[in-house]
């Protein structure tokens, strides 16, 4: 297990900062004249004790600040014994300026470790002030710290647990302390469009590893008028949706669970930006985005208009950590940021410079990278947003004013002078803008005369870029990471042959996408609707496509951005008018799996199946909805939105006529592991992912006998937030019943768009269980509620006594568990009441019975022998 409780050094650099301060403030009335000065060296291990093979982080250094925050003591080293002698040195140790830093140690034995601090004799570089009052070049005499004992024992140390994951459902914030939710709580930040606008951004996206698995609604909200008119003049037709040229719902962006869209169709002048909570619907905030000035900063959205995008940019310096959000609307050059939370206007950028490849690329902090590859002339430079020194608290280089990020109310020249000062407050070079000019963080020279354009920008990775024609495909990469060379240096340039039938078949050839692997871009045959992967590594041609695509998939090609790929996962996912989902092999070109959106009711004019177009990929899932460039009015109904897995094609779930997707407006995105789109069928804003459930419970007899029967009953229901819509309580007074995942798509049609109750609907498994009067506790019956959310089951209590009763539903991929309890008393059954025992007779009254009996039957006897002799007379 990682020690977590710092993985870099950077947390130690903050605290031995805010020591280096606090011991600022005392006066040492000492001062050491210039020559000579005795050293006091430290070494600290943390945890101490540790467990073998975990991270033990050791605090090196030596007892003497430096006068600024860019200075470090040299050359320190700790020599560690380890407990069968052999030793091992931790050299090359470069202190900050409070005289200490940090490093990570494994042990891999059990033991008493001992742990040894050098410093080494060395110049002092500059006067310091306080504590010590040391003139610069003042001779700092090596010296060793005392021993420490690090003590590794068999058994690892327990570090702090964690958060689980959530089993219920979840809101924003998140308690920063639950660091294990990272993997459900990404953001959707959005790219600068094309040319043709966000149809051409379909994203592989972290963050979301408990994707929906199903179409439940969390929440519906009217975005627009909507849904069919009605009357006899306008039959069958619905209002406006956008499409085409008139897109809704464009600028959507999903920021730290709070989505973002724009309110009116994009060419409209007056476009105001809404904020809703992803979780809830509620509408957090409505507003025209203006600036300092009051001016609006949204002229149109997209396709040449403005564009919004999401940043998350971590201020992570030695004065402050922290994450800062921003909503920016871009105009050009010019670029607005607003704060997410209010929609407040913060700061403006101009100048903003051009960029290279397909769009903006974001660092490793959230920083926006723009890349200038200048071919012609040979020279590649980086603009980085976060690299304006007038947006820290002061530009003086080295200062605690220069740690600190305050944009606040200013409008800055994205690439003017950087009017850098040094800790003097004197004109300074900065290491960081050395071009002297905002943003820039370096300008390096790339061999000339590389072909063609550039292709893809890998962030602090390479550039890769090509040229093709109906012969030859040339490539080339540009290195960006420091680690693998220079930066601007030249990783490859290859001219290779292409495919025969590129020239034979006078094919038209479109690149089609690079991968998020790095290794592999791919062109597409529009005319035989084949694709040809070529190595971004190399810049060989690695395989072509073993089948021809459908027809229909030469329609919409990737010049007009109808029909995009995905990338990810090492496949490449292609679809398109013909609706057909092919899945092939990034490094092979295998075809892996296909699927068809089967239109089964002949909607479609063109195709057995519905036009098909790529959403998103996460969580071993790929997500899918249909839209047309002009779709006719009435629209074709029952469009399907579809989830696949990645892996197999098998159908996660399908929707049929629940959330119908634009071309010329935004499609769904997902955050915080929910989608959130539009329907053009009723023009509502639906959020979908996993929702809450209630259950209820109730038993009876309350006070039974033991041996008989009790009977549980109680309701299971959906109580996400759009449930709580006034129409949905008048329609489901007792609430909206909870349904199997099976049932889900059909249900949420009727439940949300009113079509007819499913007929096979059926509920969800029920799980009752008890605590008896022994304290122990175990499951009794188990029921499965129906479409009314109803369920109930009995059971025969084993001993009287007082039982809880559990009636427990655990959650499905619709809803999160919920559990309820009641109670009953058993009371001991009543003894049966016997019959009286008869009084035997004396012995005498048996005789004298025996003997009346006996004279009984001799007169009756003697009777009859008289009447025979009678009658023979």
């Amino acid at each position: 297990m990682k020690f977590s409780r710092s993985k870099t050094t950077a947390t130690f650099v903050s605290l031995l900062l805010l020591f280096a301060m606090v011991i600022s403030l005392v006066a040492f009335p000492s001062a050491t004249a210039q020559g000579t000065e005795k050293m006091y060296p430290y070494i600290y291990a943390v945890p101490n004790p540790v467990g073998i093979n975990q991270e033990v982080l050791l605090h090196v250094g030596v007892k003497h600040p430096l006068a600024n925050t860019y200075e470090g003591w040299l050359d320190l080293s700790v020599k560690i014994t380890r407990p069968d002698g052999v030793v091992e040195t931790l050299s090359g140790i470069r202190t900050d300026a409070t005289g200490g830093t940090g490093r990570v140690y494994v042990p891999t034995m059990a033991g008493n470790y001992t742990l040894q601090t050098h410093f080494p004799q060395q110049t002092l570089p500059t006067t310091t002030t306080r504590p010590f009052y040391t003139p610069a070049g003042t001779t700092m005499l090596a010296a060793d710290s005392d021993i420490l004992t690090l003590v590794v024992t068999e058994e690892p140390i327990t570090y702090y647990p964690g958060v689980p994951l959530p089993t219920e459902y979840w809101t924003r914030p998140i308690d920063a302390q639950a660091r294990e939710w990272n993997v459900i709580a990404g953001s959707w930040l959005g790219r600068v469009y094309y040319a043709m606008g966000d149809r051409r951004d379909p994203q592989f996206v972290t963050g979301n590893d408990d994707a929906p698995e199903t179409a439940h609604i969390l929440w519906a909200e009217q975005h627009t008028q909507g849904g069919l008119v009605g009357g006899e003049a306008l039959d069958g037709h619905s209002f406006e949706i956008g499409d085409a040229y008139e897109g809704k719902f464009q600028m959507r962006v999903i920021i730290a669970g709070k989505l973002y869209f724009n309110k009116y169709a994009g060419p409209e002048n007056w476009d105001e930006i809404v904020c809703m909570d992803l979780h809830t619907g509620d509408v957090l905030w409505s507003r025209v985005l203006t600036n300092e000035n009051g001016t609006e900063v949204i002229s149109s959205a997209g396709f040449g208009g403005t564009t919004i995008i999401g940043q998350l940019m971590y201020w992570d310096t030695y004065d402050f950590h922290g994450v800062f959000d921003y909503l920016w609307a871009i105009n050009g050059g010019n670029w607005d940021a607003f704060d997410a939370f209010t929609g407040d206007w913060v700061y403006r950028m101009e100048g903003v410079p051009s960029y290279s490849g397909p769009g903006i690329v974001r660092g490793s902090h959230g920083e926006i990278l723009l890349y200038n590859v200048n071919t012609a002339a040979g020279y590649m430079t980086l603009w980085n947003s976060s690299n304006i020194p007038s947006l820290r608290a002061v530009p003086a280089y080295a200062t605690m004013s220069w740690g600190q990020w305050e944009p606040q109310g200013k409008v800055v020249n994205a690439t003017g002078p950087d009017g850098v000062l040094d800790a003097s407050y004197m004109p300074f070079t900065s290491p960081e803008t050395p071009l002297g000019l905002n943003g820039y963080s370096w300008n390096v020279s790339i061999p000339t005369g590389l072909p063609g354009s550039v292709r893809e920008v890998f962030a602090l990775g390479k550039v890769v870029g090509s040229s093709y024609n109906s012969t030859h495909v040339s490539s080339w990469g540009i290195n960006l990471n420091e680690t693998n060379g220079a930066i601007g240096s030249q990783l490859f340039k290859t001219t290779v042959a292409a495919p025969s039938e590129w020239n034979t078949g006078n094919l038209t050839i479109a690149y089609q996408a690079g991968t998020a692997n790095e290794k592999v871009f791919v062109y597409f045959a529009i005319q035989t609707t084949n694709y040809y992967g070529f190595s971004a590594e190399t810049g060989d041609y690695l395989w072509k496509t073993p089948i021809s695509e459908t027809y229909l998939n030469f329609f919409g090609w990737t010049e007009m951005g109808e029909r995009p790929v995905i990338a990810a996962y090492d496949k490449l996912f292609s679809t398109g008018v013909s609706g057909t989902v092919y899945c092939y092999d990034l490094l092979t070109g295998e075809l892996l799996w296909t699927y068809d959106a089967v239109d089964p009711y002949n909607e479609i004019l063109w195709s057995n199946n519905w036009w098909l177009f790529d959403l998103f990929v996460t969580d071993g899932k790929i997500y899918y909805g249909t839209l047309e460039h002009s779709p006719i009015d009435p629209r074709p109904r029952g469009g399907p939105f579809i989830c696949l897995n990645v892996t197999t094609g098998e159908v996660i779930f399908r929707a049929d006529g629940l959330f119908r997707q634009t071309l010329w407006g935004g499609l769904g995105i997902i955050g915080d592991s929910i989608i959130a789109t539009q329907d053009t069928y009723d023009q509502r804003i639906y959020a979908i992912g996993k929702g809450p459930s209630a259950t209820t419970v109730s038993a009876a007899p309350k006070v039974s006998v033991n041996g008989d029967s009790v009977l549980v009953e109680g309701m299971v229901t959906d109580i996400s937030p759009g449930t709580d819509d006034f129409a949905l309580k008048k329609r489901f007074p007792n609430g909206v019943p909870a349904v199997s995942d099976e049932n889900m798509s059909d249900w949420m049609l009727y439940v949300y768009k009113q079509f007819p109750r499913p007929a096979d609907a059926v509920g969800v498994e029920v799980i009752v269980s008890v605590l008896d009067p022994n304290t122990n506790c175990y499951e009794v019956a188990r029921a499965t509620s129906d479409a009314s959310g109803f369920f109930h089951a009995s059971f025969i209590p084993e001993v009287p006594g007082e039982y809880t009763i559990y009636a427990s539903f655990e959650g499905s991929g619709a809803y999160y568990a919920s559990q309820a309890e009641t109670a009953i008393n058993v009371e001991e059954a009543p003894l049966p009441t016997l019959a009286p025992t008869p009084t035997p007779a004396p012995m005498t009254d048996t005789y004298v019975m025996g003997f009346g009996i006996a004279m009984v039957i001799a007169i009756v006897v003697i009777g009859l022998v008289i009447i025979l002799m009678l009658r023979k007379r």
